[in-house]
C-alpha cells in the first residue's frame, strides 16, 4: 500500500521534510541559546558587587573612551587621583529606602581625564541641602562599584533641565562634558565604604540589561520554530495517509474518478440506443406504413379494405409461408407490393 512512497515525487517531498525539520529546529535552538544569554546578562548585571581583589580603573577602563557595559558593570574596582572639590555636584530626586534624597557627585581627577565619584546619598531636598561633607583632599584611593551611564527614562533622572547652579539631573559623560574642563569616563563609580553622615549608593544594574519585549520575542521565536518543525511532521504524516488512502480506493473501486467514467460509459450507451431505432426503421424515419403492421391495416392491410381471404396476408392463398409473412412486416418493401394487390381485386370487381 504505501510502495508510492518509492515514486519521484514522494521521494522529493521526504527529502524536503528531512531538510526542514533539522533547519526549524536549528533556528528554534539559536533562538533559545539567545534568550539564555540575554538572562544570563541579566543575571551577571544583577549580581552582588564582587567580592576579593579590587580590578585598576586602567584595567576596566583603559582608556576615558570606553564605556562601562556589560561587562565591568558592577565589578569593583580602585582609581587613584585628586579630587576636583571645586566642581562638585548634587543630584537631586534620588530615593534610598523609601526617603527622597540626592547624591554627592565629586569628579576625581586621574591625570588629563575625571571618573565621576559618587561618594553617597544624603536625605532632604538638594535645593536646600544643609551641610555636605567636602571631599578629601589630597591624593586619594578610592574603591567602589562600577556603574553604567545614565540615560532618559532610568529612575530618579530628570532630564528637563533647568536645574539650579550646582545640580546635576543625570549622571553621564554627555551631561557633564560642559560643565568641566577637563575630558569624563563614560562611567562613574558609587563608593562602597562611605564616610558619614554620607550613605553608600548600592549599585544598580547596568540599562538595557534587564528582561525586556525583545527577550520575550526571542521565545516566542523559539517555540513557533519548533511548532513548524512539528508541523513538517504532521503534514507529511497527513500526506502519506491520504496517499495511501486514495491507492486503496483505486484498488476497491471507489474513487470518485470511477465513479465519473462509469456515468459517462452510462450516457454513452444511451446514445447509441437512441441512434439504434433512427438506423433500423422507428417510425419518425421509416414511415407508418413500413414499420408499423398496424397501422397498415385500416389502410388497406385489413378484411374491409382487401375483400377478405383475397388478401395478401392470408395464409389459404399460399402466398407466402408463415416465417415469410412475418419477415414481410419488417420487409418495407414486400409489404408495399402487398398493398397493390387489393387494389386489382377491387378492379376485377368492377369489370364483373
Amino acid at each position: 500500500m504505501y510502495r508510492f512512497l518509492l515514486t519521484p515525487r514522494w521521494l522529493g517531498i521526504t527529502v524536503l521534510a528531512l531538510l526542514a525539520i533539522p533547519f526549524c529546529v536549528f533556528m528554534g535552538t539559536w533562538q533559545l541559546s539567545r534568550f539564555e544569554a540575554r538572562v544570563a546578562a541579566q543575571h551577571h548585571a544583577d549580581r552582588p558587587a564582587a567580592r576579593g581583589p579590587a580590578m585598576p580603573l586602567s584595567r576596566a577602563l583603559p582608556t576615558p573612551g570606553a564605556a562601562v557595559n556589560q561587562d565591568t558593570v558592577g565589578r569593583v574596582a580602585t582609581a587613584t587621583g585628586t579630587y576636583d572639590r571645586a566642581h562638585q555636584f548634587l543630584v537631586p530626586g534620588r530615593y534610598l529606602d523609601g526617603r527622597d534624597g540626592f547624591y554627592v557627585l565629586t569628579p576625581l581627577r586621574t591625570g588629563g581625564s575625571a571618573l565621576p565619584v559618587v561618594r553617597g546619598w544624603l536625605p532632604g531636598s538638594a535645593s536646600h541641602p544643609g551641610p555636605v561633607p567636602a571631599a578629601p583632599a589630597g591624593r586619594v584611593s578610592v574603591t567602589g562599584t562600577l556603574q553604567a551611564s545614565e540615560g532618559v527614562g532610568d529612575p530618579g533622572v530628570d532630564a528637563s533641565g533647568g536645574l539650579p547652579g550646582g545640580q546635576l539631573g543625570m549622571i553621564s559623560a554627555a551631561s557633564l562634558v560642559n560643565l568641566v574642563p577637563y575630558r569624563v569616563y563614560d562611567g562613574w563609580l558609587t563608593v562602597t565604604d562611605a564616610t558619614a553622615p554620607l550613605r553608600p549608593v548600592p549599585p544598580s544594574a547596568a540599562p538595557n540589561t534587564g528582561l525586556d519585549a525583545e527577550e520575550f520575542q526571542n521565545l516566542g521565536y523559539t517555540g513557533e520554530w519548533f511548532v513548524f518543525a512539528g508541523f513538517v511532521v504532521f503534514t507529511w504524516i497527513r500526506l502519506a495517509r491520504r496517499e495511501a488512502e486514495t491507492v486503496r480506493d483505486l484498488a476497491l473501486g471507489l474513487l470518485p474518478e470511477d465513479e465519473t467514467d462509469d456515468a459517462g460509459g452510462a450516457a454513452g450507451a444511451a446514445e447509441r440506443g437512441d441512434a439504434g431505432p433512427d438506423a433500423g426503421g422507428a417510425p419518425e424515419g421509416g414511415g407508418p406504413e413500413g414499420a408499423d403492421p398496424e397501422g397498415a391495416d385500416p389502410e388497406g392491410a385489413g378484411p374491409e379494405g382487401a375483400g377478405g381471404p383475397e388478401g395478401v396476408h392470408a395464409p389459404e392463398d399460399g402466398d407466402s409461408e408463415p416465417g415469410e409473412h412475418a419477415s414481410g412486416e419488417d420487409a418495407p418493401g414486400e409489404h408495399a407490393r402487398g398493398e397493390d394487390v387489393p387494389g386489382a381485386g377491387a378492379k376485377a370487381a368492377v369489370e364483373s
